[in-house]
């Protein structure tokens, strides 16, 4: 059961492309303008919870910050938690994480001091246990469009995928929520949401699940027992034509009126990312 002061809460959900400004900037300061992207974030969402994607850690393609952390600071919320999905670069050399629980980072355990992406979570709401499920990789991989070095238009590159990974936070509001980056593989990254929705639904409490699926066209909701709470588009930034990103709650929550939501307008193109944040104002019965 969900508990005050959970009545209402905003969620968000936000692929940082590890902080790369949008076009991007040869000398570009990753502290100050993921600071003042997260600013843009917070004017527009007010954010109670932020699930996010593609986050660095430790990595001096970013300036070797801890992005997690300096979002959660900047936006004013107390826990955070980051989980490597990988440790090393993506697109260049890495290797899997072994032991995922023992990698968690939070803002009472920053010991671990490998560079490494994945993904992380920032809220206001004190976490009462945290949870995480390896999802797999795909063998293959896909031509994906990336902004051009010299911010005009977009271009493919050939990427290999990398494992993924889900990191699952129950509140102590009574809401468990989970945050994933799935496979861009068609039907890799089917498999992996039904394989997470099974893990969360042994969980306590209301289940929102959030973050970048790779999928478009609502296909979350048509192939799982989660709705996505609005059709919106999310990428690219620079003219949004596709939902990748999704915050989705129970089918039966929704049904049955526990569950309702309020898309948040975004009126702000935030100067990161070919990813825009999206976000609702959850009320809960």
């Amino acid at each position: 059961m969900v508990v005050a002061p959970a009545q209402s809460m905003r969620v968000i959900s936000w692929n940082l492309l590890h902080g790369q400004a949008i076009p991007p900037i040869a000398t570009q300061d990753f502290r100050q303008t993921l600071i003042s992207a997260t600013n843009q974030v917070v004017e527009n969402y007010h954010p109670d919870f932020i699930s996010i994607q593609e986050v660095d850690y430790l990595q001096p393609r970013s300036n070797n910050i801890n992005q997690t952390q300096v979002i959660a600071e900047n936006s004013g919320l107390k826990y955070w938690a980051y989980l490597p999905a990988i440790f090393g670069t993506p697109g260049e050399r890495w290797k899997k994480v072994k032991d995922l629980e023992q990698s968690i980072i939070t803002e009472s355990n920053t010991i671990l001091k490998s560079k490494s992406y994945g993904i992380g979570i920032a809220t206001n709401q004190k976490i009462i246990k945290l949870s995480v499920k390896k999802l797999g990789r795909s063998i293959i991989g896909m031509p994906l469009l990336i902004p051009k070095e010299n911010g005009k238009g977009a271009r493919f590159i050939y990427v290999k995928d990398e494992p993924r990974v889900a990191l699952i936070a129950q509140l102590a509001n009574g809401l468990t929520i989970a945050t994933t980056h799935l496979s861009f593989v068609p039907g890799v990254n089917i498999y992996q949401l039904n394989r997470l929705s099974a893990f969360i639904k042994k969980l306590p409490g209301e289940k929102i699940l959030t973050g970048d699926l790779n999928l478009p066209a609502n296909i979350p909701s048509k192939l799982s027992r989660f709705k996505s709470l609005a059709n919106t588009l999310t990428y690219p930034s620079w003219g949004e034509k596709i939902q990748f990103d999704y915050i989705m709650a129970e089918k039966s929550s929704l049904k049955s009126g526990l569950i309702s939501a309020t898309l948040i307008k975004n009126n702000h193109k935030t100067i990161i990312s070919d990813h825009i944040p999206i976000g609702f104002e959850l009320k809960f019965q």
